[in-house]
C-alpha cells in the first residue's frame, strides 16, 4: 500500500511540475500580445511609409492593448528592412511595412537577401495612387493632350522618378509602354529631389506617390493630369483616372501592409489582422491617411499575397518590356 500511494505521488508530483512548466508558455500564446510591438519600416524616418506606420500604430496599439513602436531599417531600397522582419523572432513581438520595390520590384532584378515565397503576410493598411504631374507653366493641361505632344517629339521628353525601379519609374515606363511615346526617364535619389526637378522645369512630367504631391497640387505649384488606379482618389476628386482618359492598362498603385516574420503562428498573424481591419474603421485614422495621399484598406493574409504576387507578375512583365536595369 505505501508503495502504490508513494508513486501515486510521484506520478501527481510530475504532472504538477511538468503543468507548472508549459502552463506560462500556454498563458503567453494565449494571451497575445502581452508585450510591446516593434514596427520594422524598410525606410527612413518622414517618409511616405514612415508616416503611414507612425498614423496607423496608436490606434493599433490600442486595439491591440500594446503600445507600437516603430523602428526604421532603411537602406537597400527597402530590402534591408524586409529581410530584419523576415528574420526576426516569430512569436509575434515584431512585424514590418512590405514595401512594393522590396518585394514586387527588386527580386527580378537583383538577389535579395530573402525568399519572396516565403514572406508571412497579414494585411494591406493602403493604397497610395500614382499622380501623373506635370509643371503648371507646361501648355499641356491633359494626358491625353501631354501624349499628343511626346508623340510629335519623340525623346526630347523627360519623366523623373524616386529612382530606378521605384513604383513611380515603373508608373512612368507603363504610360511609355501603353501610350506608344518615347520618354528619357531621369532617375532621382528620393521623391523630394524629384519633385524640386519638376518645379524647376528639370523635367516635364512626374508619376508620383499622392503622399508627395498632394499638397503641392492643392497649392496650385503642380497641375495633376491624372490617377494611375481603377478609381479617383477621394484626396482629388476632379482629378480624372487613366482608364477614363482611354489608357487602362496604365494602373499602378503602391500597395503598403503589414508583413511578420517567417514562422508566425496563424492565431497571431490572424488577429493582428482583424486588429488591422479594425483600427482602419477609426474615422479620425482614416482622414489622416486620406489627407497624406493615402487610400486605407485591410484584407485578410491570402488577399494581401495574392494582390503582391500578382504586382509582381505586373513588375516583371513591365521589366522585361522595357529591359530595365538598377545601374
Amino acid at each position: 500500500m505505501k508503495m502504490r500511494f508513494a508513486f501515486r505521488c510521484a506520478i501527481l508530483a510530475g504532472g504538477l511540475a511538468l503543468q507548472s512548466l508549459t502552463a506560462p508558455h500556454v498563458q503567453a500564446a494565449g494571451a497575445w500580445p502581452n508585450q510591446p510591438i516593434r514596427m520594422i519600416v524598410p525606410y527612413p524616418p518622414g517618409g511616405s511609409v514612415d508616416v503611414l506606420a507612425r498614423l496607423l500604430a496608436p490606434t493599433l496599439g490600442q486595439k491591440l492593448g500594446q503600445p507600437i513602436v516603430v523602428e526604421n531599417k532603411a537602406g537597400a531600397s527597402g530590402t534591408i528592412g524586409v529581410d530584419a522582419t523576415m528574420r526576426a523572432t516569430p512569436d509575434g513581438s515584431t512585424f514590418g511595412f512590405g514595401v512594393p520595390g522590396a518585394i514586387a520590384g527588386l527580386p527580378h532584378v537583383m538577389k535579395v537577401p530573402y525568399d519572396v515565397a516565403k514572406i508571412q503576410y497579414v494585411s494591406l493598411v493602403a493604397h497610395i495612387p500614382i499622380v501623373f504631374v506635370v509643371n503648371p507653366a507646361l501648355p499641356e493641361t491633359t494626358l491625353p493632350a501631354f501624349v499628343a505632344t511626346a508623340k510629335q517629339n519623340p525623346g526630347k521628353y523627360t519623366f523623373g522618378s524616386a529612382g530606378n525601379l521605384t513604383t513611380p519609374h515603373v508608373a512612368g515606363e507603363v504610360l511609355k509602354q501603353q501610350a506608344g511615346i518615347d520618354l528619357l526617364h531621369v532617375p532621382y535619389k528620393g521623391a523630394g529631389p524629384a519633385v524640386t526637378a519638376l518645379l524647376s522645369q528639370e523635367v516635364q512630367l512626374l508619376p508620383a506617390d499622392a503622399s508627395a504631391v498632394l499638397g503641392l497640387i492643392k497649392a496650385g505649384k503642380m497641375r495633376a493630369l491624372a490617377i494611375g488606379s481603377e478609381q479617383r482618389f477621394v484626396g482629388l476628386p476632379d482629378v480624372p483616372t487613366t482608364k477614363e482618359l482611354g489608357l487602362p492598362d496604365v494602373q499602378v498603385e503602391s500597395n503598403y501592409g503589414v508583413i511578420a516574420p517567417t514562422g508566425t503562428p496563424a492565431d497571431i498573424v490572424n488577429r493582428m489582422a482583424e486588429a488591422i481591419a479594425q483600427s482602419l474603421q477609426d474615422p479620425a485614422l482614416r482622414a489622416k491617411l486620406i489627407e497624406q495621399g493615402a487610400a486605407p484598406q485591410a484584407n485578410s493574409p491570402e488577399a494581401y499575397r495574392q494582390l503582391m504576387e500578382g504586382d509582381s507578375r505586373k513588375w516583371a512583365e513591365v521589366i522585361r518590356r522595357g529591359n530595365l536595369r538598377l545601374e
